[in-house]
C-alpha cells in the first residue's frame, strides 16, 4: 500500500492523489447546485413542497410544478459536507437507535428536530449546520415510494407523526419480485407484468393526490415531456457505461456515483440531456486515447453496497493509489432508469413502474446475483469490494451469497464496514489491510498462471 501524504480540510490524511476523474462531472455539479438553490427558494416563489423517500418519482412532481425534497439525498448532502454528526446525535437523543438507517436518522434529527433549536437561538444560523437547517423548506405533502426497505417506509411515517399528522401523506407500494412463477425471468414474466400494473395504478392515484392538494389538474402531457428528457439521459448514461468495458476503463464507479443525483432526483430538462452527452463524449475520447480513470490500471473491481458519502473522494484515491479501478457497482449499474426502453412516452406510467421495480433489492436473490455475475463478466472484474453499510441491511443482507457466487467465477473478494451517512462506522485500517491482502492474492494467482 502506498503512503498517505495529502490531508483534507479536517487534517485527516488521505491517499496520494492519483485518480483521473472525469472533467465533465463539474458540469453536473452545477445542475445539482441549482437544484438545491431552487429548492431552498421554493416557498418564496409560491411553490408547494413534497417530501418523499424511495424510488425516482420526481418526474411526477416536476410535471405538476411542485418542489421536492428527497430524504436520502438531503442526508447525503449533509454527510458529504461533514455536517451530519450533530443531526445524528439529535436523532439518538430522541430515541432513534444508532443502528437505524443513518439516512433516516440524519434527516429526522437535523432537518426536523433541530429546527426548534434554530428558532430558539441555540444554533448559529450562519454556521454550516444552521444554514443547512434553515434553508430546507418544510413539507406541504409527503409521498413514500420505498422499494423493499421497511425502514424507509417507517421513516415517512415518523415524519408524518413529527408534523402531528397534519401533513397529507400518500404511500406507493413497490413490491418484491420473488420470481416464483414458472415463466419468471429477470424483470420479465407474468409476475412482473402483474406488478407493473399494480404499481401503475398507484402512481395514477398519486397524481390525484397531488391534484387534490394543489387544486390543479394534473398535466399528463407535461409528464411525457419531462420523461422524454429522462429517457434520453438514461440512454446516454447506459451507453457511456458500456464504453467502460475498455481497458483501461475510462471512468470509474466513483465517477458514476457523483452522477447518481442526475438520474435519481434532478429535474428532467434539456440541460440534463446535454450533461450526459458531454459526459459520454469525454468517455469516448478517453477510450480513443487509451486514457484510464486509473492511470496504471492493474486490477478491476466491482463495488457492492451503498456509497459512503463521507468518503467518496477518499475511497477513489485509495483504490487508484493501488492501481485498482473500481469499474462498476450494484448501486450505480443496477438502479436508476436502467430500463429506459420500457418507457413509452405516449403513456409513460407503465414504463416508469417497470423501472421502479428494477431496483436490485426488489428481485429474488438468484436473479439479482445472476445480473451481478453478468455485469462482472461484462466489465472483466477481478475482485469484489463489499461495503457492509452498517445501517443499511437492505443492501447488505445478500452480500455473502453474492460473494459465494463471485468466488465460483474465480473472483476475489473483501468485506469492509462503513455506512452511508455515519462516518463513525468506517475503519480505514481495516480496509487498508483487506485491500492489501486481496491485491496480494490476485498477484499470486497471476504469477501461477504466468
Amino acid at each position: 500500500m502506498q503512503n498517505s501524504n495529502i490531508s483534507d480540510a479536517r487534517g485527516v490524511h488521505s491517499p496520494t492523489l492519483k485518480s483521473n476523474r472525469l472533467k465533465s462531472t463539474r458540469i453536473g455539479s452545477g445542475i445539482v447546485h441549482d437544484y438545491w438553490s431552487d429548492l431552498f427558494a421554493a416557498k418564496d416563489s409560491g411553490k408547494k413542497v413534497v417530501w418523499y423517500n424511495g424510488t425516482y418519482i420526481p418526474p411526477f412532481f416536476q410535471a405538476h410544478d411542485v418542489a421536492w425534497v428527497h430524504g436520502e439525498a438531503w442526508s447525503a448532502y449533509l454527510a458529504a459536507r461533514h455536517v451530519e454528526g450533530d443531526a445524528q446525535s439529535a436523532g439518538e437523543s430522541r430515541g432513534y437507535d444508532r443502528e437505524l438507517c443513518s439516512y433516516a436518522r440524519t434527516h429526522i434529527g437535523q432537518a426536523l428536530m433541530d429546527k426548534k433549536d434554530l428558532q430558539d437561538g441555540k444554533i448559529d444560523p450562519e454556521s454550516p449546520r444552521g444554514m443547512a437547517i434553515s434553508q430546507l423548506p418544510m413539507p406541504d405533502m409527503i409521498v413514500n415510494a420505498y422499494p423493499y426497505c421497511s425502514s424507509g417506509q417507517q421513516w415517512d411515517e415518523m415524519i408524518y407523526r413529527l408534523f402531528d399528522k397534519r401533513v397529507p401523506i400518500f404511500h406507493v407500494n413497490v413490491p418484491m419480485l420473488w420470481g416464483g412463477r414458472k415463466d419468471a425471468q429477470y424483470l420479465a414474466g407474468s409476475e412482473m407484468d402483474d406488478k407493473v400494473a399494480y404499481v401503475s395504478r398507484q402512481l395514477r392515484a398519486m397524481t390525484e393526490f397531488l391534484s387534490e392538494n394543489t387544486g390543479r389538474k394534473y398535466d399528463w402531457d407535461r409528464l411525457s415531456e419531462v420523461m422524454s428528457y429522462i429517457k434520453k439521459s438514461a440512454e446516454l448514461r447506459l451507453e457511456a457505461m458500456d464504453l467502460c468495458t475498455a481497458t483501461p476503463s475510462p471512468a470509474s464507479f466513483f465517477d458514476w456515483i457523483v452522477t447518481i443525483a442526475h438520474v435519481n432526483f434532478m429535474p428532467g430538462t434539456q440541460r440534463l440531456v446535454d450533461f450526459f452527452e458531454v459526459l459520454k463524449a469525454e468517455i469516448a475520447q478517453r477510450v480513443a486515447d487509451g486514457e484510464g480513470a486509473v492511470p496504471d490500471e492493474k486490477y478491476r473491481f466491482f463495488f457492492d453496497g451503498m456509497m459512503n458519502w463521507n468518503k467518496v473522494g477518499w475511497l477513489a484515491e485509495k483504490f487508484a493509489a493501488n492501481n485498482a479501478c473500481v469499474v462498476a457497482g450494484r448501486y450505480t449499474h443496477m438502479s436508476f432508469w436502467q430500463e429506459p426502453q420500457a418507457v413509452n412516452l405516449a403513456d409513460p406510467v407503465p414504463g416508469m413502474a417497470h423501472n421502479y421495480l428494477a431496483c436490485p433489492n426488489n428481485s429474488g436473490a438468484p436473479y439479482m446475483i445472476g445480473e451481478i455475475d453478468r455485469l462482472c463478466d461484462k466489465f472483466k472484474i477481478d475482485g469484489m469490494v463489499m461495503h457492509v453499510s452498517r445501517t443499511c441491511r437492505g443492501m447488505t443482507n445478500s452480500q455473502h451469497l453474492i460473494v459465494d457466487s463471485a468466488r465460483k467465477h474465480g473472483r476475489a473478494a473483501l468485506f469492509f464496514e462503513g455506512d452511508v451517512a455515519d462516518e463513525s462506522f468506517y475503519k480505514d485500517e481495516l480496509l487498508n489491510t483487506r485491500l492489501e491482502a486481496m491485491i496480494e492474492s490476485l498477484d499470486s494467482r497471476r504469477a501461477m498462471v504466468a
